[in-house]
């Protein structure tokens, strides 16, 4: 996604000090719940880590290296989950992020990535326009027969593929949420995969035609705002999907809005009434691309003060001013609920494992991150773990039930249609 120069200009400015293995000292309470990159975390070695990707971006780039097996191994397990570029402009202002994720994609123009469960992945998206190779025809095949979408709205509810296919009781909630707050919502007649894996997997080019695809649907559809529940489907919608296409957020036909947001405008309108008390302690998880990877999008082209490196007219995206708050209030707004953080919560969230094809490829390392956070979410004495994104729910599920633990987990729009009754 970098130039090359761009590329090695932001590979040269790490200075290899390694804070991006920890939460910001100022956040740390305990040296169990300190760390923030689970590849380093968990294998140890420089290689697993943002400044080791990083001097490997650079010895690339002067051909004294190639993507040799242990390299492409360690790159794709790397969720791309921010933690160490949010981490690093604490202190410096280094595109950590954007470096793996070009060396990501210079790996795959190799022909050395990605994985091959990620090459299957895409061959799905690209016979059936979804990850899982299941029948493009059943994609809406989860909408209750008593809710009808509109012909015209100004909403358009992007449903995603995890919804749609694995866990359409996240789908039907989301629409059952919609219509109790009398809000008319469109579905696209032709959703395509968002993308997110494929991008995060440096396949750009199907990423880009995934992009332009959907775009041009919500576009065609008239709709002013697109809403989804999907962390992943938001985090193409708001980010990837600009960007693949040369523009800023802004700039794009519609406005983004994760469900937790629309609900918690409502909220401060006075139209949300809670019937239903759920007496419970839960922790919140905040998904990767929800929080730290939200953030607007700029287009930007690489300017900067002659002979220095401070960049002329760039916003910088340091990973704090993501979607933490909506679904925070939502929580504590439903009566009876009693909201516990976990220790590295906001932009210091643990990544759970599910981002960047991690899962799909890795299933062991992703089910021990996972593991991870299920441990941290324990210790808070919390009785459930909530969150945004059906990729996470469904695999903090399964890190629940392999360590035997009893802790349930909840997406978000789950316990909003048992608090609206």
């Amino acid at each position: 996604m970098l130039n090359t120069e761009e590329y090695r200009r932001q590979a040269k400015m790490c200075v290899s000090h390694g804070f991006c293995r920890f939460i910001d000292m100022n956040w740390v309470k305990s040296l169990e719940f300190s760390r923030q990159c689970p590849i380093e975390t968990r294998y140890g070695y420089s290689l697993y880590s943002a400044p080791g990707f990083i001097r490997c971006a650079m010895a690339e780039l002067d051909d004294e290296l190639e993507f040799t097996p242990k390299l492409v191994d360690a790159l794709f397990k790397c969720t791309l989950c921010g933690g160490c570029d949010g981490r690093c402009k604490r202190n410096l202002d280094v595109e950590v992020l954007q470096v793996i994720e070009t060396l990501k994609m210079r790996c795959v123009a190799s022909g050395k990535g990605p994985m091959p469960e990620h090459k299957v992945m895409a061959e799905n998206i690209r016979r059936t326009k979804n990850e899982y190779g299941k029948p493009h025809a059943d994609r809406f095949k989860w909408l209750p027969q008593e809710i009808q979408p509109a012909q015209k709205a100004d909403f358009v509810y992007f449903v995603g593929c995890n919804s749609a296919y694995q866990q359409p009781e996240l789908a039907r909630a989301t629409v059952k949420i919609l219509r109790h707050f009398g809000t008319p919502f469109m579905l696209l007649a032709d959703e395509w995969c968002d993308g997110n894996y494929i991008m995060a997997t440096g396949q750009v080019d199907l990423a880009r035609e995934l992009a332009e695809h959907n775009v041009q649907a919500i576009k065609e559809s008239g709709a002013k705002m697109v809403i989804t529940s999907s962390a992943e489907c938001y985090k193409s919608l708001k980010v990837d999907f600009p960007r693949l296409l040369g523009k800023s957020t802004e700039e794009m036909p519609y406005i983004p809005l994760h469900i937790t947001e629309y609900i918690d405008r409502l909220m401060k309108e006075g139209k949300v009434k809670f019937k239903k008390n759920i007496p419970m302690k839960v922790t919140y998880h905040d998904p990767c691309n929800l929080g730290r990877l939200s953030e607007t999008w700029q287009a930007w082209e690489p300017k900067y003060i002659e002979g220095t490196n401070m960049p002329i007219d760039k916003t910088w995206r340091r990973g704090n001013r993501g979607i933490y708050d909506p679904p925070r209030n939502v929580l504590k707004g439903i009566p009876g609920i009693e909201l516990l953080e976990m220790e590295r919560a906001r932009g210091n969230a643990w990544c759970e494992g599910s981002c960047g094809g991690v899962a799909q490829a890795f299933p062991d390392f992703a089910l021990w991150t996972a593991g991870e956070r299920i441990k941290e979410a324990k210790a808070t004495g919390a009785e459930a773990i909530v969150t945004c994104s059906p990729d996470a729910e469904e695999l903090l599920t399964e890190a629940i039930k392999a360590q035997n633990v009893k802790m349930a987990v909840y997406d978000i729009t789950e316990l909003i249609i048992q608090a609206i009754g």
